[in-house]
């Protein structure tokens, strides 16, 4: 059962949302260029997505009405230092100014990450994420965010998915800046990634103590493919091990400097990879592993392992298993075994900072958008989080991603993830079943996953 003040809500982020990436003071993000160039599915941008710039009052009054409690969003780092270090944009400080209170007033808890991928295009030209500077000038911008809104806010993110925005935007080239880098360079920006999260938590211990933290790294959880006690073990050490066809999709090597103050030394991968790591890289522990107050996870599905006669071996997806319009396997069990590993191994709060699924939605004939599979997914998912919970991991919320369809990246807006429907051409907001559904689930903490409709 979840618990009384269990955090309902649900996630965006401000260059998926936005839109206004030209009015106001806003700096040039990596995302506004690389959109610029036409690397985005049917040549898609961000410039207006969901225009939530201008109307985010009636978005707020949407998440009133979805009668969530918290809500995750973040902040366009370009907006508030149009060239990423030096003068604050006072305009970018109003806005966000404006949507915290607005939240406040409906009873909603604000949780603001500071960086969901859209990077200062200033700042890329000056070696981004592989400048060493690159910690620092994160610093400076958390300072400033704290500065401005931790007499409001009390529960911050530092980083979102620094395995997307530094392995598919640096190693694989499919999201911004488009880049195809050395593991050389790509471990020295994972360094100072996990350096500038480090630097942040030290700025919100000076500035507003009072306040939490937490970190929303994501990962594939990893299933036993039975209750053997030989599976589980399987596929705990698989969930934390490194594969080097795809290093940087991983849980240890993006968690553990921040949540053990040490590298996964004992992976092969650290012994191919460690060698690139700064001299200073042991005493940059001691800042990387600042105590942080929970922990985040973006988990949308899994793959199963069993124990086999050299180790743990990934099992095939059933043909019969289900998809998502991105490709992606359902697998709801992702919920329980994602948490209870990483719970036992990190021992902090966890939130489910992202958890969802894309569907091919549509206005029906009724000017409604029925999304069955939607509810569904959520409905299983969930499920498996309370079976979670009530097995004794301390799990404090629940963000559904998303609030509304949006700009998802290199897809552009071919996917659609949200409870609520966006017209792109119009900007009507049409709140879909699965919004009623997640409604009735939450005004009942949950007790109406229990059941079933017919």
């Amino acid at each position: 059962m979840f618990k009384k003040d269990f955090m309902w809500g649900t996630a965006t982020a401000a260059y998926q949302i936005e839109g206004a990436s030209h009015e106001d003071g806003r700096g040039l993000s990596v995302w506004d260029v690389f959109c610029e160039d036409g690397k985005v599915y049917a040549g898609h941008t961000g410039d207006t997505a969901c225009d939530h710039y201008h109307r985010f009052t009636e978005d707020v009054a949407l998440m009133k009405e979805l009668g969530i409690n918290s809500y995750r969003f973040s902040l366009s780092w370009p907006r508030i230092i149009p060239n990423g270090t030096g003068e604050i944009n006072q305009k970018g400080i109003d806005f966000y100014n404006a949507l915290i209170d607005e939240l406040i007033k409906n009873n909603i808890t604000p949780i603001i990450t500071l960086f969901h991928w859209d990077y200062p295009y200033e700042l890329e030209k000056k070696g981004g994420w592989r400048n060493r500077e690159s910690s620092d000038w994160f610093a400076e911008y958390a300072e400033a965010v704290f500065k401005n809104f931790s007499d409001r806010v009390k529960y911050f993110v530092t980083l979102n998915e620094p395995q997307c925005f530094i392995g598919q935007g640096y190693a694989q080239g499919i999201h911004a800046p488009g880049l195809i880098c050395s593991n050389r360079d790509i471990v020295t920006m994972a360094h100072n990634v996990m350096l500038a999260h480090g630097k942040a938590v030290i700025k919100l211990r000076e500035i507003a103590p009072d306040c939490k933290i937490g970190y929303a790294p994501t990962a594939s959880a990893a299933i036993p493919a039975t209750d053997s006690e030989e599976d589980i073990e399987a596929a705990r050490t698989s969930f934390f091990d490194i594969d080097m066809n795809n290093w940087t999709w991983n849980v240890s090597w993006w968690s553990d400097p921040i949540m053990l103050g040490r590298y996964p030394e004992e992976t092969k991968a650290f012994k191919k990879l460690g060698k690139y790591l700064p001299e200073s890289y042991k005493e940059d522990l001691n800042i990387i592993s600042q105590p942080i107050d929970f922990y985040c996870q973006n988990i949308y599905n899994g793959a199963r392992f069993k124990q086999g006669k050299n180790g743990p071996e990934w099992v095939p997806n059933s043909i019969n298993m289900p998809l998502t319009n991105c490709n992606w396997p359902v697998v709801p069990e992702s919920l329980y075994w994602g948490p209870k590993f990483l719970y036992e191994r990190y021992k902090k709060p966890i939130i489910i900072s992202e958890n969802g699924m894309a569907g091919y939605d549509a206005i029906s004939l009724d000017g409604e958008v029925h999304d069955a599979d939607r509810i569904d997914f959520i409905h299983k998912y969930l499920l498996e989080l309370e079976k979670a919970v009530d097995e004794g991991i301390e799990i404090d919320g629940y963000m559904y991603w998303s609030l509304m369809d949006n700009f998802e990246w290199s897809k552009g807006f071919s996917v659609r993830f949200g409870l609520v429907h966006i017209d792109y051409i119009t900007q009507k907001r049409t709140p879909k079943d699965s919004f009623h559904w997640y409604k009735n689930v939450i005004k009942t903490g949950g007790k109406a996953l229990h059941e079933i409709s017919k």
